[in-house]
């Protein structure tokens, strides 16, 4: 692909970030909160997260084979316009006070995640080698402006439902649903020309999950597994901050504030950690990134009550996470042929959120039986295993004594 159509692929796919960013970010501000305020237990709030990443989980493999076969465009769209249907769903579930309806939603939200996370490949599928860790940063810094954004939406979206007469912690769903159908359109009108497909003609049947387990060893199985726990990392804390939060008497709107925040570390420096990834390896990016995370942990597990400390903990959260999804893309990307890539990156985003699920999953039974501390002690733990892999994949082959 020509640099003019790259740039042209990269700003589309950046522009659509920015708008269903907003839907995720508004979204993920309270559905913690919706899942507490129908069950009456913070030990069940944990559920949206794992919903949602679960959802993510479900819809990625559809989404590469619809990738492989018919184009990243079509693919992209469908992700984003099955969130608008998980938004609905949402709403109509916090009116009728019903947990299965919620937890459906949240399911189907979670496509508007994998579109968000397949989107970053899009941008890399026609990268020239040495500028693939800038091209994923940079459609991944673009989230920033939305999801940024999105969280503060709680206050306007509890207008919004007095409005609507729907209960005031659903209105920032109706944003989601909007966003997300912008972000549809947007793809769908403007991806153009989008990274190739083979012809649907002579495609064969789509390939099973198990097709790209053969690729998944050595740099790919340990970017793989950067990936996952990173994101484990972040989601077991991220989840249950809104509720240990409102627990000790926070606003909506500082925990709106907050959460916004936390994205902009996940996402606003992303072109700095594009450009650490192709300028220094993915490997002592993945690294810096594992110890940022540790730090993290360590900050928002003693913030006790101060809102303060636990919004820099979180802050660093998201930048740990940054670093190394971002390193962890790059280095996936660069580690597996381009005939078989769509495939194993669909694999990663599928473990990425199944790890995403059993981090949200924990969170709130520890958090249930123990404390928010205890909760991001545990989150730590999950770096070191990552830590193990890239040091022990770093080591020279031993010599032989013969």
């Amino acid at each position: 692909m020509t640099w003019p159509a790259q740039r042209r692929t990269v700003g589309t796919l950046a522009l659509a970030q920015v708008v269903g960013g907003i839907g995720n970010g508004a979204g993920l501000a309270v559905g913690a909160l919706l899942i507490e305020d129908v069950t009456g237990s913070a030990g069940w709030a944990g559920l949206s997260v794992v919903a949602m990443t679960l959802g993510a989980a479900g819809f990625t493999i559809p989404l590469s084979n619809f990738a492989v076969h018919r184009g990243r465009r079509p693919a992209l769209t469908a992700g984003w316009l099955g969130g608008a249907l998980g938004a609905v769903t949402v709403v109509i579930g916090a009116e009728l006070a019903s947990l299965p309806l919620l937890l459906l939603g949240f399911l189907l939200f979670g496509s508007s995640t994998a579109a968000n996370l397949q989107s970053r490949f899009a941008a890399a599928d026609r990268a020239e080698p040495a500028a693939v860790g800038r091209s994923i940063s940079l459609v991944v810094w673009a989230t920033t402006i939305g999801s940024v954004a999105g969280p503060n939406l709680t206050g306007p979206g509890a207008s919004v439902a007095r409005a609507l007469g729907i209960p005031e912690l659903a209105g920032p769903q109706v944003f989601s649903a909007i966003a997300f159908t912008g972000a549809g359109l947007l793809t769908c009108l403007l991806l153009r020309p989008a990274p190739p497909a083979r012809r649907a003609a002579a495609a064969p049947p789509p390939p099973r999950i198990a097709a790209a387990l053969p690729h998944v060893r050595g740099t790919t199985a340990v970017a793989i597994a950067s990936v996952a726990l990173s994101h484990a990392v972040m989601v077991a804390v991220m989840a249950l901050t809104p509720v240990h939060m409102s627990g000790h008497g926070a606003s909506l709107s500082i925990i709106g504030f907050t959460i916004s925040l936390h994205i902009a570390g996940m996402f606003a420096l992303s072109p700095v950690f594009g450009w650490m990834t192709d300028r220094w390896g993915a490997e002592p990016t993945i690294l810096m990134g594992q110890a940022v995370l540790i730090l993290a942990c360590g900050i928002a597990g003693t913030a006790g009550e101060s809102n303060v400390q636990i919004t820099v903990g979180l802050v660093l959260l998201g930048v740990g996470w940054s670093m190394s999804v971002i390193a962890g893309a790059a280095l996936l990307t660069r580690s597996v042929d381009p005939e078989v890539r769509p495939l194993v990156q669909g694999f990663s985003d599928l473990t990425m959120n199944l790890a995403g699920a059993f981090g949200g999953l924990v969170a709130g039974v520890v958090v249930a039986l123990w404390s928010f501390g205890a909760l991001s002690g545990v989150a730590a733990l999950l770096t070191l295993p990552v830590v193990a892999a890239i040091l022990m994949a770093s080591r020279p082959p031993a010599r032989s004594l013969t």
